[in-house]
């Protein structure tokens, strides 16, 4: 059984203050995804790059603070994939996968239609290329999606949706890629195995959001349909702090 955590942190110098090589011991993972490093691996500690027991992999955005991915793995992989051959959205340093036996792991950075949708076109641009490189992929073995992906999927994962429907993040266009991407083959993993109401992932730093436990649930891990059935726990981890998000998990077999 393999244990699977995905973060986005909201920068990683920022938590490295908070603890976040403790943290990272303490989730134990065999795998850790991290999202929104907003470094580039030059100005990072030795002691960010160099968790025990873990190799750390980087993909940065060319913009400086802005972006990032990274994963943390005990498993050496086969291989290891920078972006997903798309020059205009690989720029952003969004998404980096691993290679193993018979599975892939993708860890997205998904990004933000940004107030008042401007950046609407560009992310389902992003979204569709994404879509097709993770379909290529499972052509060949099973298919493990998580990250940030920027989008409440139904009105059970945000905890206002009226007030929500034209704002980034619920728009009708972003649900319907979800739907479209749900539809086509994958599974959200933590739908499985819970249907309740008030789980999210990310809250806001304003009103005192997260202690409300008013927010949003954005963080996904998803599986091909074919390999639902190495998924055997999906969890939310929000007793975790040090960024606006917490982490989510996934055991894998």
């Amino acid at each position: 059984m393999l244990k699977f955590v995905s973060w986005n942190v909201n920068g990683i110098r920022a938590v490295e203050k908070k603890g976040f090589t403790d943290m990272v011991k303490d989730f134990n993972a065999d795998i850790l995804a991290i999202q929104e490093t907003r470094a580039l691996k030059e100005q990072l500690s030795e002691d960010l790059i160099n968790i025990a027991d873990y190799t750390s992999y980087w993909f940065s955005a060319e913009k400086k603070g802005y972006s990032g991915v990274s994963v943390y793995t005990k498993q050496t992989p086969l291989d290891v994939m920078y972006g997903m051959d798309s020059p205009e959205h690989d720029a952003e340093g969004r998404v980096i996968t691993l290679e193993y036996d018979d599975f892939y792991l993708m860890n997205v950075y998904f990004p933000n239609a940004q107030p008042k949708l401007v950046r609407l076109d560009w992310k389902l641009g992003f979204n569709q290329t994404l879509h097709k490189f993770a379909n290529a992929l499972g052509e060949k073995k099973s298919v493990v999606l998580c990250g940030d992906y920027n989008v409440a999927h139904k009105p059970i994962d945000l905890a206002n949706p009226k007030q929500n429907e034209q704002n980034p993040g619920y728009s009708p266009e972003e649900r319907a890629w979800m739907d479209e991407f749900i539809g086509s083959g994958y599974v959200d993993a933590f739908r499985m195995f819970n249907q309740e109401p008030d789980n999210y992932t990310w809250w806001s730093y304003r009103f005192n959001a997260r202690a409300k436990n008013i927010g949003w649930r954005i963080d996904y891990f998803c599986v091909d349909e074919k390999s639902k059935g190495r998924v055997k726990n999906a969890e939310i981890l929000n007793e975790v702090m040090g960024s606006d998000h917490c982490p989510v998990s996934l055991d894998f077999e």
